[in-house]
């Protein structure tokens, strides 16, 4: 039967904010409603923010997103800062999983189909922190490129995320608003005939432009002042959710089910692993698994888990 809703749906956003390097990115970002930063850079050791320890591997980022899921008052934003140091986590793990020397040596682009298809997992990761009315900022470096035209009328330098072909288009996708910080600049003429540029006002653009890429869906004037006041009332109070459809229910033996579910695994075959490493006996389902047990340890060393667990099938074969 056809559920059928009108209006607007009050909910978490997703945004992407992007720019050069020292145009305030972080600073932006932390003065959404009580952020929790992902500082991977360093980027806001001058700022007085809450922050996590920075994720060493590919999996603890994810089981840090998770559990964030699953403990939705320990803040209203989660920031992660950056996505190119998210990016060059899936990298290492991926060149570690599979033995090679960097991610162009798996050769014919499947270094590059594996780095989107772990991206999306962190973006699945996300989705979960919405239904917990948890905002979700992803902040990213900017590079420039020159931009061919394809039909021969010339060529332009654009602005694009420091991100892969595979990843960047991803993000711009997932995101509700998408934020180029820059110095706004212009060009004047001299007396003399000589141009020279002016301004340097820190701006963010909220629309698509040749030179750039940015979005929003709450019509927001193409350029704004860098300054979060003009964004505060799209992140206005958020209305409780009835208790059966929040993600504060789900436990974290229901996140270990979805990573189960994602690979094909049994609960018996991690209770049997869990049991020959001595955590838990064999007897113990997993929704008897302590909070801290599962994603300071299944979920964080996963890899190894399925490591045993492909090991153990092949032996009953």
């Amino acid at each position: 039967m056809l559920n059928i809703t009108k209006g607007k749906i009050n909910r978490a956003q997703k945004v992407v904010i992007y720019g050069p390097e020292g145009i305030g990115k972080s600073s932006l970002a932390a003065k959404f409603p009580e952020p929790l930063f992902i500082d991977t850079e360093g980027g806001t050791a001058q700022m007085d923010v809450r922050r996590i320890d920075k994720p060493q591997r590919w999996e603890d980022l994810l089981a840090v997103v998770q559990e964030v899921a699953v403990t939705p008052n320990v803040c209203k934003s989660l920031i992660l800062d950056t996505a190119d140091w998210a990016e060059q986590l899936i990298v290492d793990y991926l060149c570690t999983k599979y033995k090679q020397n960097s991610i162009e040596s798996f050769g014919y682009g499947k270094g590059y189909t594996y780095l989107a298809e772990e991206f999306t997992r962190l973006l699945n990761g996300f989705d979960q922190l919405l239904t917990a009315n948890i905002h979700v900022v992803v902040t990213a470096h900017a590079k420039m490129r020159k931009f061919e035209q394809p039909d021969e009328m010339g060529a332009y330098d654009r602005w694009e995320m420091k991100l892969s072909k595979q990843v960047a288009p991803l993000l711009k996708e997932w995101c509700d608003l998408l934020l180029f910080c820059n110095y706004q600049t212009f060009v004047v003429t001299s007396e003399n005939n000589t141009q020279k540029a002016q301004g340097g006002k820190r701006v963010m653009y909220t629309s698509h432009h040749p030179a750039w890429d940015a979005k929003n869906r709450v019509q927001l004037p193409e350029v704004l002042e860098l300054d979060y006041k003009h964004l505060a009332h799209i992140f206005a109070e958020l209305p409780s959710q009835p208790m059966e459809t929040k993600a504060a229910e789900q436990t974290s033996a229901d996140a270990l089910r979805e990573v189960m579910e994602r690979y094909g695994v049994s609960e018996d075959e991690v209770r049997q692993v869990v049991a020959a490493r001595g955590k838990y006996p064999a007897t113990t389902g997993i929704d008897d698994y302590s909070d801290e047990f599962v994603f300071g340890y299944v979920i964080k060393y996963w890899d190894q888990i399925m490591e045993l667990i492909e090991q153990s099938r092949k032996a009953k074969q």
